[in-house]
């Protein structure tokens, strides 16, 4: 059980283990090695908190065990561990341990989650440890990050700690997706559902100019147009139709905007039978017509240019 205000005011609180707290905690993202710190307490440290700042680490070699909040999991690298602030924590680490660990204020990287993306707020505050699958390991980004981050709290330059902090909530994006695969291998319903809906979103990118039916996507993915439709329907609100149809949309917004193609070089791009069908079927669904999208969103773009490129760009 989680350790009750009286008794965490009794346990030391640092702002790094072994340094006493202070306000330069604030603005900060550290970065070190796992035994650059743990080796000197005998890879043994002991139950503590950080009034403001998180930690994350990513166990690379080794093994040992956490306890967080009365939690205690045992660990074996590699592996991911968040610890909230304010969450008390202790490491008993074997002596080969390797690994990163980055220490930032919980409160930047919540202001910044809060307005680009609020779902992450909950994997900021929760304790977790997460195996990293060694199968997949050379395919996740942690080690790629971790060290961008360790290069930037080495760095001295100008938005050093933007630099920093932008990184770490990059880290929480793949701290997200670890947790929610996790939770989903908990539940072979659940993880089967969205093995569909992925496979069904591949189709979309792959498909997305041809104009296939429902029951072509259907066929691919070995299921029935119904259970094509349930899976949109539960996944993302719309039908299977309205799935392709929007993602129809997209590419045709993209190309308008960013290709020189006319309106009915477009139109064949993406399969329609002819230009008119396509002008009917784009304003259907944006309520302009494709030349009308284009000159508006062209128009827009050419104002959000800075007014050094555009002047260049008149001297062409």
């Amino acid at each position: 059980m989680p350790l009750d205000w009286p008794r965490r005011r009794a346990l030391p609180n640092y702002a790094l283990y072994g340094a006493e707290a202070g306000q330069s905690s604030l603005d900060m993202v550290h970065y070190e090695r796992i035994p650059s710190r743990a080796s000197r307490f005998g890879f043994d440290i002991e139950p503590h908190f950080h009034d403001v700042l998180i930690q994350t680490l990513y166990v690379t070699q080794g093994s040992g065990e956490a306890t967080i909040d009365g939690k205690v999991w045992a660990f074996v690298a590699p592996c991911l561990m968040v610890v909230p602030a304010r969450s008390v924590h202790g490491f008993r680490f074997r002596e080969n341990v390797d690994g990163h660990v980055i220490t930032a204020a919980q409160s930047a990287i919540e202001s910044v989650a809060m307005t680009a993306a609020p779902d992450l707020l909950s994997f900021v505050r929760t304790p977790a440890v997460l195996t990293v699958e060694p199968v997949s390991r050379r395919g996740t980004p942690f080690e790629t990050l971790f060290e961008a981050i360790g290069q930037e709290a080495e760095n001295s330059e100008r938005w050093q700690y933007t630099a920093g902090l932008a990184l770490t909530i990059a880290l929480f994006v793949q701290v997200a997706r670890l947790s929610e695969k996790a939770e989903m291998a908990d539940s072979p319903a659940r993880a089967s559902l969205v093995a569909r809906i992925e496979r069904f979103r591949t189709l979309l990118d792959e498909r997305c100019r041809q104009r296939q039916p429902v029951a072509s996507y259907a066929a691919a993915m070995g299921i029935s147009c119904g259970q094509l439709t349930r899976i949109c329907r539960e996944a993302f609100g719309i039908s299977a139709i309205e799935a392709i149809d929007r993602r129809a949309v997209h590419e045709a917004r993209r190309l308008l905007v960013y290709s020189s193609f006319s309106v009915k070089q477009i139109s064949a791009e993406l399969g329609f039978r002819d230009e008119a069908y396509f002008g009917r079927f784009f304003r259907k669904q944006t309520g302009l017509r494709p030349g009308e999208y284009r000159q508006q969103e062209q128009g827009r773009l050419a104002q959000k240019k800075p007014a050094s490129v555009a002047k260049a760009g008149s001297q062409d």
